[in-house]
């Protein structure tokens, strides 16, 4: 791997670009943090594609994308004399000692929950009034609730066992069919909600990550169903001119592959 002295003189670099583009490219001289927001998101789920199909080549470039949006919104907040790139990582220095006192101070932790718990206790003595205040508003929703209970968990509110969990996605199911039942529309779809917030605390129970679990079915879902339309355009068939038995035939046979 590369020496420390490397790594600094390739950030260097990066940093030396930075200011030639702002000065010099009539795209990036028009950049404010507003128009970079729905591309820094935009790359983000870029790397966890990557990630997720652990195409560590794809990671590497994506890392790279991101770091340049790093770079980008610090050159931005210094043209105001507001913060540098100096500032950003001084202040996640600070965060980050001040955050783990079992490394840097005196504090005894006996797992990783006991740091999880700190960490908690400590964003909210550092004046936050919420342990939820830190779960990001635009989240999507599924990967919003299982922050909520990771962060509620870290100030131990949180069931004992999976079992209990468990009973609450039956129980919560049960709801959901008295409302289908019933027909009501808008209870269908708290209760719904209901379903799969409880869903989502199982899976953490489970030690799954449930955006990866879902996000897995997709890909696996496409593939066959890619498939599906291959096998039918080698028959000279529309999709919608199959029976559902004869893309059935085909879709078995995707799950084999």
């Amino acid at each position: 791997m590369n020496s420390r002295e490397t790594q600094l003189k390739a950030i260097d670099r990066l940093l030396t670009i930075m200011n030639e583009l702002r000065e010099q490219c009539p795209w990036d001289k028009k950049q404010t943090m507003e128009t970079l927001r729905h591309l820094t998101i935009e790359e983000t789920y870029e790397l966890g594609d990557a990630i997720l199909d652990n195409d560590l080549e794809e990671v590497k470039k994506e890392l790279g994308d991101l770091l340049l949006h790093i770079v980008f919104y610090a050159k931005i907040g210094s043209e105001t004399n507001t913060f540098d790139i100096a500032d950003v990582a001084n202040e996640i220095c600070e965060k980050l000692i001040h955050r783990h006192p079992h490394i840097y101070g005196d504090v005894k932790v006996e797992n990783e929950e006991d740091v999880k718990r700190n960490w908690e206790q400590l964003k909210l003595k550092e004046g936050k009034k919420s342990v939820l205040e830190g779960v990001p508003r635009s989240l999507p929703a599924l990967v919003k609730a299982s922050r909520i209970q990771d962060k509620v968990k870290g100030v131990g509110f949180d069931w004992e066992e999976p079992r209990q969990v468990f009973m609450k996605v039956q129980e919560e199911l049960a709801e959901l069919q008295v409302e289908i039942d019933a027909g009501n529309t808008d209870k269908i779809e708290a209760e719904f909600g209901d379903v799969l917030f409880s869903m989502i605390n199982y899976a953490r129970f489970l030690k799954v990550n449930p955006e990866n679990a879902l996000e897995r079915t997709n890909k696996k879902f496409i593939g066959r169903f890619q498939y599906l339309e291959k096998k039918a355009k080698e028959l000279g068939k529309a999709l919608e001119d199959m029976t559902l038995a004869e893309m059935d035939v085909y879709w078995e046979e995707a799950k084999g592959l």
